[in-house]
């Protein structure tokens, strides 16, 4: 498993689009909820500098992705 480099929440908004998710709407709270078909979890990610490892790592796993495939679309 790599190591999860320290991103902007929309580097990983732009790192989930790849991955399929679209943006569904904008919550009151500045955060970007995104939703993809077939799923029924959605994904809540804060507008912020940084995303705290953990909570990347969370959203990592609601999405059904590796952290290795993760990185890999991060840097494609």
């Amino acid at each position: 498993m790599g190591k999860l480099p320290v991103i902007s929440g929309w580097e990983a908004i732009r790192v989930f689009e790849k991955a399929g998710w679209l943006i569904d709407r904008r919550a009151r709270s500045r955060h970007i909820v995104m939703k993809k078909s077939g799923m029924i979890t959605t994904l809540s990610i804060p507008e912020h500098k940084t995303l705290d490892r953990g909570l990347l790592r969370a959203l990592i796993r609601d999405a059904q992705l590796s952290v290795d495939e993760f990185i890999k679309l991060l840097y494609e």
